[in-house]
C-alpha cells in the first residue's frame, strides 16, 4: 500500500501544481472522478491503462510517478538493486486479483522514452477478460512461467524464452497461464 500512496500522492502533488481539481483531471483524462480520488489516496493498486491517461493529460510521462531522483546519462541497476515502484491491477478494475508488481529498471534516468521493468505477473482466481489500451507501444519477453496476453481478439500463450511487441491502442491484457506466477521484462513506450 505504501507504493500507491506514494503514487497517490505525486498524482495529487501534480494535479493541483496546475491548479485542476479532480472533476477537471477527470474530464480531460476521460478517467472517473472517484477512481481518480481513489487512486490519489491510495486505496487500491492502479491499472496501468488509467494512470497512462491522467499523466497524459497531466503533460508528464508515466515515469513521473514512478520515479524518486533524476540522473543524466547512463544508467545502471544491478541484479538486485531492482526497485519496486508498484503494484498494478492486471484487470483494470478495483479487485485484488490479478496484479502485476513492476520493479523499475531505469527509476533515475532522467527525460525517458522507455519504461522498463521487471514484473512479477501473480496468477488470478477471476475469469475477467476485461481489456484495456492507451497509447503506445510495449515489448514483453518472459523469463519465468507462462503469460496469456489477449490482444484484440485474439490470445497468445507465452513461455520462458518468448518474446511479443505489440501496439498498446489495441485493447490487450496480460496475466499469469493458470495459478502459477511469472516473470517478465516489459519496456513500456508512450509517446509525450
Amino acid at each position: 500500500m505504501l507504493q500507491e500512496r506514494h503514487i497517490g500522492s505525486k498524482l495529487q502533488h501534480l494535479r493541483e501544481s496546475l491548479n485542476l481539481s479532480v472533476a477537471e483531471l477527470a474530464e480531460r483524462s476521460g478517467c472517473d472522478a472517484t477512481r481518480i480520488e481513489q487512486l490519489e489516496c491510495g486505496a487500491f493498486a492502479p491499472s496501468l491503462a488509467p494512470l497512462i491517461k491522467i499523466t497524459r493529460a497531466l503533460g508528464v510521462r508515466l515515469g513521473t510517478l514512478l520515479d524518486d531522483d533524476e540522473q543524466y546519462g547512463p544508467v545502471i541497476t544491478r541484479r538486485d538493486d531492482a526497485k519496486p515502484v508498484t503494484r498494478f491491477n492486471s484487470l483494470g478494475t478495483t479487485s485484488t486479483v490479478g496484479e502485476l508488481d513492476f520493479f523499475t529498471l531505469a527509476a533515475n534516468k532522467t527525460a525517458r522514452h522507455m519504461e522498463p521493468f521487471l514484473v512479477d505477473v501473480n496468477p488470478t482466481t477471476a475469469d475477467d477478460h476485461t481489456l484495456s489500451s492507451h497509447e503506445g507501444e510495449e515489448f514483453m519477453f518472459i523469463l519465468d512461467g507462462h503469460i496469456v496476453v489477449e490482444y484484440g481478439k485474439d490470445q497468445h500463450l507465452l513461455q520462458a524464452g518468448d518474446s511479443i511487441y505489440y501496439d498498446s491502442i489495441v485493447p490487450h491484457q496480460v496475466r499469469a497461464q493458470g495459478n502459477q506466477p511469472a516473470r517478465i521484462l516489459a519496456v513500456v513506450y508512450t509517446p509525450f
